[in-house]
């Protein structure tokens, strides 16, 4: 599914405030008597957005999975939330817990005069980013590492010790200006992880940090060592990794 993250208090469903997960919910509950709970590869949080996010449901009917798309798209209008397929699974898949790997974007759009068309989907800086030194520094952080430094203190992990498998950043020609994008990929995230990143590498880019200070900011597991937290506009899920891809993709 992907869905504009603007209007939701995030993925999760929260008491008295708008969440995707409960949109997918209610529009499930027009097709078939619930209540609903639907599992979901990801929590994203308020404003981050997603071209790929995967979730299960146990349905009753043997439903045609492109019916059961269909059906879903036209009772979650007038939501920016689309299904873009559905799959039958085994009993025993989790998208959570099935999942090997998570992809995400982030975009940083580079121009002083206010976004129009791209508000809400990129975060905007009024100044040039070094790319160079951006690589540089996010060279620090690939690999296996304790990410203390880089997790929100609300994190509900066991462990801050993940592996970032890669960490891409490029310049690209976007459709309002010039934009770099952050490519990530890991099997799991910590809470604020990708948004931490992204915050600390913008000072890099900007002159503020030395590349070096990253690995530094890293090593002293200290979140107080942390650059800021860039705003989750920018921030997409774009994939969710399985041993078998259950869309045949």
């Amino acid at each position: 599914m992907e869905y504009d993250g603007r209007p939701f208090s995030g993925w999760q469903r929260q008491a008295a405030q708008p969440s995707v997960q409960q949109a997918i919910e209610d529009a499930l509950a027009r097709l078939e008597p619930g209540p609903f709970t639907i599992a979901g590869a990801g929590r994203t949080d308020a404003g981050v957005h997603a071209r790929g996010q995967v979730a299960q449901c146990d349905m009753a009917k043997d439903w045609d999975p492109f019916r059961l798309s269909e059906a879903l798209n036209f009772h979650l209008k007038p939501a920016p939330v689309a299904i873009r397929a559905c799959a039958r699974v085994a009993d025993d898949w989790h998208a959570r817990f099935s999942a090997v790997e998570r992809r995400y974007l982030f975009r940083i759009l580079m121009r002083r005069a206010p976004a129009t068309l791209e508000e809400g989907q990129v975060w905007r800086v009024m100044h040039p980013l070094d790319v160079t030194a951006m690589r540089e520094g996010a060279a620090h952080l690939v690999g296996r590492h304790d990410f203390t430094t880089f997790r929100s203190v609300m994190c509900q992990a066991k462990s801050p010790v993940k592996t970032l498998d890669s960490l891409e950043i490029k310049a690209v020609d976007g459709p309002a200006g010039p934009e770099v994008w952050f490519s990530l990929r890991a099997r799991s995230f910590l809470h604020n992880q990708v948004r931490s990143f992204v915050g600390t590498l913008e000072r890099v880019g900007a002159g503020a940090w030395a590349p070096d200070r990253v690995g530094a900011a890293l090593e002293a597991r200290d979140r107080a060592a942390c650059g800021p937290v860039c705003p989750p506009q920018g921030l997409y899920l774009t994939g969710v990794g399985y041993p078998e891809d259950p869309f045949g993709g």
